[in-house]
């Protein structure tokens, strides 16, 4: 994989859940803010579905913060809106990786449709597959490897196990 080579069409990891009232505001709607919290839970249960837990990096010496987020947001989401988040990779180098997403309310609240999942985890959907639901926000983030002195890193010589981990499960996955 070349350093800053984009990860063809890899398959969407989703994560489902209720909008609570608390992530409203005063308009009825979700704030914008807590558009990027979920992402956030889209991208900790992704890499979960690839067979990493986020807390195990901080274990081994490294972080992966946001760099940068970029959010289009096309309707908003409402209490008690059933919502899946979408996430997968765009871009995974040695340096730097790069998360997209797609937000979307589930109008099917019996469960079925590509990438429903009621429980933890994240479920896999294969990158041709229609995504359920109606397109809310989409998005992304950027995010650079550090180490805990928050000094660049190279994932390949720092941790060049995790980065073959992630890398071979990438490939199993159909991302590379």
């Amino acid at each position: 994989m070349k350093s800053r080579e984009p990860v063809p069409a890899s398959r969407w990891y989703s994560t489902a859940f209720r909008v609570r009232y608390q992530e409203t505001d005063q308009m009825g709607v979700v704030y914008h803010a807590n558009y990027l919290s979920w992402f956030e839970s889209g991208r900790t249960e992704m890499f979960r579905g690839l067979g990493f837990a986020y807390r195990s990096l901080e274990d081994m010496g490294v972080m992966l913060p946001v760099t940068a987020a970029d959010l289009q947001f096309k309707s908003p989401a409402r209490y008690d809106d059933l919502i899946a988040v979408y996430a997968r990779l765009s871009v995974f180098s040695p340096l730097r990786v790069v998360y997209e997403y797609e937000i979307r309310r589930l109008a099917d609240l019996t469960g079925s449709g590509a990438g429903y999942s009621s429980g933890p985890g994240a479920t896999s959907v294969p990158a041709d597959t229609p995504l359920a639901g109606e397109l809310l926000v989409s998005g992304s983030t950027s995010h650079v490897w550090l180490n805990k002195d928050w000094k660049p890193v190279r994932l390949d010589r720092a941790l060049p196990e995790l980065y073959n981990a992630i890398t071979g499960a990438l490939r199993e996955e159909g991302g590379t």
